[in-house]
């Protein structure tokens, strides 16, 4: 099995009505648990972003963890994670984002980038986009660079991408 022959949709379980009524969960689980799935997910991930000269990568909780630090072993670079507010050791700096019902907060340590260093930014999904702008903040709070995204799924019709408009977007699967 390789990643060019992979439909990687095949992989992942679509859940009707969950969590509420009218939505349509896209369950990676079933990807991660297989071994070369989740190996050949990676491999194309990979494929996709090694142009961009990366030093480091930024993965959200919880989910883009799994995406982002194999992606990062992969290409050979760090990984830096962001974490809910409060959840870090170390000093941090955080930012706001809107929920359905509220605000919540991401945090990321102070020195986990460097002034001009070259970061993407990869996570499971990519919906509505507020996650993923609030990273690109505070990526750019620590003075990095923010020069692409990669997800295993984009919901195209939730259109996220347009809440970080100017970097580039790289998606395995498409709904």
């Amino acid at each position: 099995m390789t990643y060019s022959t992979i439909n990687f949709k095949d992989y992942i379980r679509v859940i009707e009505d969950f969590p509420t009524p009218g939505i349509s969960f896209k369950d990676i689980t079933t990807l991660l648990q297989d071994g070369q799935a989740y190996k050949a997910a990676i491999h194309a991930l990979r494929n996709k972003v090694e142009h961009y000269n990366i030093d480091v990568i930024a993965g959200p909780e919880a989910r883009g963890f799994v995406i982002g630090a194999p992606l990062a072993l992969e290409l050979g670079v760090g990984f830096v994670p962001v974490r809910k507010s409060g959840k870090l050791p170390s000093e941090t700096i955080s930012a706001s984002y809107s929920l359905e019902y509220g605000t919540d907060q991401l945090a990321m340590h102070k020195d986990a980038i460097k002034p001009g260093q070259r970061v993407l930014i990869a996570d499971d999904l990519l919906a509505t986009g507020g996650t993923i702008a609030t990273v690109v903040d505070l990526v750019k709070q620590l003075g990095g660079e923010v020069v692409g995204a990669a997800f295993l799924i984009e919901l195209e019709e939730l259109q996220g991408r347009k809440k970080f408009e100017g970097i580039e977007v790289q998606s395995l699967v498409t709904y």
